[in-house]
């Protein structure tokens, strides 16, 4: 059954990002409708590592991307959001001041301007080339994410990968995991320096084994219970690693999805944007967080932050034309409720 709405803006994608979308879209007197593919808000950070801590959200020294989704829902309620889970948008219609979005089930959004804040649009975990890990997968023998770190206590864990989404979890699994073991290709890690600096440290501490350069090469255990994880080097000499666990943290697969057909400038699957206004090459519509380029982007959530913040003023005059846009600071104005 089809139902119909109207609203401002219809913000796609509900991580953080979107979320604060929400937030900053509110402080300046306009109504969003949000719509995401899966059945809960936070995007990846719900969906993908609810317990990892996040260190660079301002003011905030660590947090866990579960309770940062809390935050910012709390910060955007004030401004009474519809949410649409659960359902892809599929087609967009009409221009600037006029659009209307409609979904796969088949709810229709009249709306004066879109932001796309679909993160890394439809997304999945990139899977080692290894014969047979379909087995060791559904008997969540090998992971690609961590949504309760309690559940690994006292396992044997295998780590691969060298960016910030291994290391982090090496640095909040240690402690609760009874060993973890890093493999990597290279002696280098791509994760933010301080992530290495701590991870070394624990190297050289005794409490975690980095295994380099080495690479995944295959799999032993019965009826999808992992044993062992077989590494070999570059020149072909194998070992086996004792594990309980693998998790690996090769990136995701990004997928726009009907995003892709548009019409908007793409660069290697990313939106390309303004970056004074986040205005893409379509008039009304806005796009911010890591789905956009420019240059100089940073993919980071603050970026989207102040990406979101910059897409609202831009599009005020598209929601309010006859009404001057009078900036004023929060400490001042004040949140609906405050």
């Amino acid at each position: 059954m089809q139902t119909s709405h109207e609203t401002d803006i219809v913000i796609v994608g509900a991580g953080p990002v979107g979320l604060f979308q929400v937030f900053e879209a509110g402080m300046l007197d306009m109504q969003c409708h949000v719509v995401d593919t899966l059945d809960a808000i936070g995007g990846q950070c719900t969906a993908l590592y609810p317990e990892k801590p996040i260190y660079d959200i301002p003011a905030l020294s660590v947090v866990e991307a579960r309770d940062l989704i809390d935050r910012l829902e709390r910060q955007a309620s004030p401004f009474a959001p519809v949410y649409h889970l659960d359902q892809q948008v599929v087609r967009l219609a009409g221009e600037a001041g006029n659009f209307t979005v409609t979904t796969s089930t088949g709810t229709a959004i009249a709306c004066k301007a879109v932001v796309i804040a679909a993160g890394c649009g439809a997304f999945g975990p990139n899977r080692p080339p290894i014969a047979g890990i379909e087995a060791f997968e559904e008997k969540g023998s090998v992971a690609y994410l961590v949504t309760r770190k309690e559940d690994h206590r006292g396992k044997n864990i295998v780590i691969a990968g060298g960016g910030d989404s291994a290391l982090d979890w090496v640095l909040a699994l240690n402690g609760i995991a009874a060993r973890i073991q890093v493999v990597h290709r290279r002696n280098r890690f791509r994760a933010a320096p301080e992530t290495v600096r701590r991870f070394e440290a624990l190297v050289e501490s005794g409490e975690v084994e980095r295994v380099v350069p080495w690479q995944l090469r295959g799999l032993e255990g019965s009826e999808g219970h992992l044993e062992k994880v077989v590494v070999a080097d570059l020149d072909g000499r194998t070992k086996s690693l004792e594990a309980d666990l693998l998790l690996a943290f090769y990136g995701l697969r990004m997928e726009l999805g009907p995003i892709a057909g548009w019409g908007l400038n793409l660069e290697r699957n990313l939106v390309s944007v303004d970056p004074a206004t986040c205005a893409t090459s379509t008039p009304g519509i806005h796009a911010i967080g890591d789905i956009v380029t420019y240059p100089g982007k940073l993919k980071l959530i603050l970026s989207g932050f102040s990406e979101a913040a910059m897409a609202a003023h831009d599009i005020h005059s598209l929601v309010w034309p006859d009404k001057p846009l009078r900036f004023e600071y929060s400490t001042t104005k004040g949140v609906p409720g405050s």
